[in-house]
């Protein structure tokens, strides 16, 4: 069984493109390198900042919605030949995932090389091919998230999410990051492939009752908010995962299991909702600017590192800014914004096409008449 009236749907798939996914997908990777922002300076300050609330408030629907709607187009292509639905899928984010570690250890290899020599960089690479590197681990899951849901695709769809849904429950922590964040984020991927008809609908009935849907994401705001920062009890400490734990004991409610998948999927719809309504504001500067962000998300996502690492460094050992909020929303900012000057100057000059667009050599299926996908595609 396919995924639920996906062929039915498909052209206002299609259309709703331009509408509000790219500018879902421009919030979401704003929060993802906000997260990695403000961590990082806060960890080298020693310190948090007022940003700290705003990742906090944002951890539970990051991922998960960055998940469902990297789900969301896949009914289109799922069906293709397996050789170019590997070259697509697999291939095409093994290049970057490859690429971009090289780029990385590039840059972190002589502190590594510091601390464990020549066979520590080189054991730390060669681990990072079965044990995803940093930042990078959203790139080597998602063709994993492609494959086994090609390989269920005949399977009812209802019976995959409740089985995935468990898994997401289930105290799963083997220290394997790709066995853990798969069975944390498979869920969210494959609503977004199986309900992508429902939630398609569901953005277009709330962009046509903007007061409603406004009464509905400020209900949603303040339950998030609780949840997040409302301590659980010391009782439930053995249902939750270590890495959740906060100074002030156990992390929020959203952590707590069921209660973290209803909040990350109610986040989720939430920046559905949320884009839907700025879809319909596209003139405006700013969400032109969060559309462009989401249709290039995996430049963003692949080439951020190198600025946020800089700004924060130079920030931090300046003390030119005293506020670690305020460095950490100018890291953020330099986070975003050094990829996006990274593409333009490659558009411009025509040098490093390979950074973000698949070379030839790299492609194992070459459909006649059929474009190249490059990392801006979903």
């Amino acid at each position: 069984m396919r995924a639920m009236g996906s062929g039915e749907v498909m052209s206002s798939v299609e259309k709703s493109r331009v509408g509000w996914v790219d500018i879902a997908k421009g919030l979401c990777i704003i929060f993802v390198v906000m997260m990695h922002s403000v961590l990082g300076v806060e960890a080298e300050a020693g310190a948090t900042g007022w940003m700290h609330a705003v990742v906090a408030f944002a951890q539970p629907f990051r991922m998960p919605d960055f998940f469902l709607i990297s789900g969301l187009f896949l009914g289109i292509v799922i069906d293709r030949p397996w050789i170019r639905y590997i070259d697509r899928k697999v291939v095409h984010f093994a290049y970057f995932y490859v690429l971009w570690l090289t780029i990385q250890f590039v840059f972190k290899a002589p502190a590594i090389a510091a601390e464990t020599g020549i066979a520590g960089v080189i054991g730390a690479y060669a681990l990072a091919f079965i044990q995803p590197f940093g930042t990078l681990w959203f790139i080597y899951l998602l063709p994993v998230f492609f494959l086994v849901t090609r390989m269920l695709k005949n399977m009812n769809p209802w019976l995959v999410l409740v089985a995935a849904a468990i898994l997401e429950t289930l105290p799963v922590h083997t220290g394997w990051l790709v066995i853990d964040e798969f069975c944390s984020r498979f869920v969210y991927f494959y609503a977004g492939y199986a309900l992508a008809p429902l939630i398609f609908r569901l953005a277009e009935r709330l962009s046509a009752h903007r007061l409603v849907a406004l009464a509905i994401l400020l209900a949603w705001a303040l339950i998030n908010a609780w949840l997040v920062f409302t301590h659980a009890p010391p009782s439930l400490a053995a249902f939750i995962p270590p890495e959740s734990y906060v100074s002030g004991g156990l992390g929020g409610w959203a952590t707590v299991p069921v209660i973290s998948l209803a909040a990350g999927g109610a986040g989720a719809l939430a920046i559905v909702s949320i884009s839907s309504l700025l879809a319909s504001a596209r003139r405006s500067g700013i969400v032109r600017a969060l559309e462009w962000l989401g249709a290039h998300s995996i430049v963003i996502y692949l080439a951020f590192f190198l600025p946020m690492a800089v700004a924060r460094t130079i920030l931090l050992k300046t003390g030119i800014i005293a506020d670690i909020g305020t460095i950490s929303l100018l890291t953020l900012i330099c986070g975003v914004l050094g990829p996006v000057v990274l593409f333009g100057l490659i558009q411009l000059t025509g040098y490093g096409q390979f950074l973000f667009s698949r070379p030839e050599w790299a492609k194992i299926e070459r459909p006649r008449g059929s474009g190249e996908l490059s990392a801006t595609a979903p």
